[in-house]
């Protein structure tokens, strides 16, 4: 796509529209001046350098990544008119583009029949889920594990709720046999899942936590924030990553972002219920809104007001040309996800560095390897990590961008038993290959980290005349 020649049809498009309502007169108040606007943009301009650049195969740090040009077209072209989903009377077409996204959210989730909406956030997805989780649940906690994104425990919080925290494996999945214990005391009356932990990429085992909550008559709401489009792939993943990306079907109430792997500007989230009569405890009443159509209205299902409606129509025309299929927006996907296998394999076989699990989805974790045959010692391996992660994000030639991620001496040692504890914590390093050009890129960003990790090891001794 040329991103200009799109940029410049949507606000040709607008103009057109506005003309035919008919000439009127700017007000002079919202006049600038042009070459005051020149410095001002040329400022903006200059600083907008000093981001890191997300858009390239060497930021390989956080979830991040530049929307499709087709998200970005959409949005500007939506963003003129500045509707708002809140009512249909703030957003008659883009109200419409968002039903019809999340029916097509809700089908890739796998629910028959749902309630759902857009949200401006993750966050504000599992706060609704976790909200519709207190009422139908009250009085009693939720169970999350304890690599369960911090927003849980934060939106418990907020809303008065306990919450419990579940052991995880050596994989850093939701133990089921600290979870029955837990559900067997009568506490928990929800289960969050997550389907693609934010440090790691692990995938809780759903399709056993499902049953499992049923039995205690617990709910389950899945954190698919990342992971949900991980379905588009079911194919292709490990059996039991498969099994338990099939199981989000199952859930009460799924989390899904498209800012994430839906390719949209922030902020894009989603919550999907299974059941719509949780429409109930969204009532509510607004004495001049709601009026101009006897259909719902998304405001009235949801804990937002004012919602941009510019994000529906971006997530609208990507998935017109991207669709959520296996060919369509699953490709795009299925690229990160073959990087990141094959870069653990390239880390499994160098001398510098080493995996600390393999990836379920597409984030790659690992650390440089201890000098020699020595076992590894915690507080070296978090010294020589962060010497990566700075060196290589401030490097003057060649620049790489990548993140930690803190883990406890528990942890590690599950991995690998003959590491010397002398920290009560570590950092490995961690990559989100969530691009799909860093398929293309993965030698190059190999050598250099590889690189990275050498200069990490202490220089040899010289030697005495």
């Amino acid at each position: 796509m040329e991103l200009g020649y799109w940029l410049g049809r949507g606000v040709d498009a607008f103009q057109e529209w506005a003309r035919t309502y008919g000439a009127f007169a700017a007000h002079s108040a919202t006049a600038v001046d042009e070459a005051a606007c020149a410095v001002a943009f040329e400022e903006l301009l200059a600083r907008l350098r000093g981001s890191y650049p997300f858009f390239h195969p060497c930021y390989a740090g956080q979830m991040l990544k530049p929307p499709h040009p087709a998200a970005v077209a959409g949005y500007v072209a939506a963003m003129l008119v500045n509707s708002n989903n809140h009512a249909l009377d703030g957003g008659p077409a883009t109200s419409v583009m968002e039903e019809e996204v999340v029916e097509q959210l809700a089908e890739m989730a796998g629910f028959a029949v749902h309630l759902g909406h857009l949200t401006s956030s993750g966050t504000q997805a599992n706060l609704e889920a976790l909200f519709v989780a207190r009422e139908s649940r009250p009085g009693t906690g939720v169970a999350v594990s304890a690599e369960a994104h911090y927003t849980h425990a934060r939106m418990c919080h907020l809303l008065g709720v306990p919450v419990h925290t579940v052991p995880v494996d050596d994989r850093g999945r939701m133990d089921v046999g600290g979870l029955e214990r837990l559900l067997a005391t009568g506490v928990a009356g929800t289960v969050v899942a997550t389907t693609g932990t934010t440090a790691l990429g692990a995938v809780d085992p759903l399709h056993r936590i499902v049953p499992l909550a049923r039995r205690y008559g617990a709910r389950v709401h899945a954190d698919a924030a990342y992971g949900g489009f991980f379905r588009l792939l079911q194919a292709s993943l490990a059996p039991e990553t498969a099994n338990a990306l099939r199981a989000i079907a199952q859930c009460d109430s799924v989390a899904i972002d498209p800012h994430k792997h839906g390719l949209q500007p922030y902020g894009c989230g989603a919550v999907l219920f299974g059941d719509p009569d949780v429409a109930r405890f969204f009532r509510h009443d607004s004495p001049y809104t709601y009026f101009t159509s006897r259909r719902p209205h998304l405001g009235e299902i949801s804990l937002e007001c004012s919602r941009s409606g510019a994000a529906a129509a971006a997530l609208w025309l990507t998935l017109k040309l991207l669709p959520l299929t296996p060919d369509g927006l699953g490709a795009v996907l299925a690229a990160g996800r073959r990087a990141a296998v094959r870069w653990a394999g390239l880390i499994g076989a160098s001398p510098y560095l080493d995996p600390y699990q393999p990836p379920e989805l597409d984030i790659v974790t690992y650390h440089p390897a201890a000098p020699g045959s020595s076992p590894p010692r915690l507080s070296w391996i978090g010294t020589a990590s962060h010497e990566v992660l700075h060196r290589g994000m401030n490097a003057k030639e060649d620049p790489v961008f990548l993140s930690v991620a803190r883990v406890t001496a528990g942890a590690f040692t599950a991995r690998r038993a003959d590491a010397v504890v002398d920290s009560d914590t570590t950092h490995v390093l961690r990559s989100v290959l969530m691009k799909p050009e860093s398929e293309l890129y993965l030698e190059r960003l190999h050598d250099r980290v590889e690189h990275l990790a050498k200069a990490s090891w202490p220089a040899p001794p010289r030697c005495g005349r």
